[in-house]
């Protein structure tokens, strides 16, 4: 197990830390996907920017989870790739 696995089971056990990893989990998750999905593609933030009709800086605060983005602006993103978006309430 990695040092960071270890400390994030200790963590967890916080249940305060619990409550905002769970609340977070999943916008990390989304941002894992994009830039594995953009860099699958050898594609810069700068070249989805501009297939998407948006900037640089708003693709990199995206990967960085400053900014939230709507399911539209999702959409826009797997186009670019020629993928769909798939959500599922489990």
């Amino acid at each position: 197990m990695s040092d960071f696995k270890k400390h994030l089971e200790a963590e967890l056990k916080n249940p305060d830390f619990k409550q905002e990893w769970e609340n977070s989990e999943l916008r990390y998750k989304l941002i894992k996907q994009l830039i594995k999905l953009r860099n699958n593609y050898n594609m810069s933030q700068s070249d989805l920017a501009k297939k998407i009709g948006t900037t640089q800086a708003v693709i990199s605060r995206i990967e960085n989870g400053t900014t939230n983005i709507g399911i539209d602006f999702i959409d826009r993103i797997a186009k670019a790739f020629d993928k769909k978006v798939e959500l599922k309430i489990v």
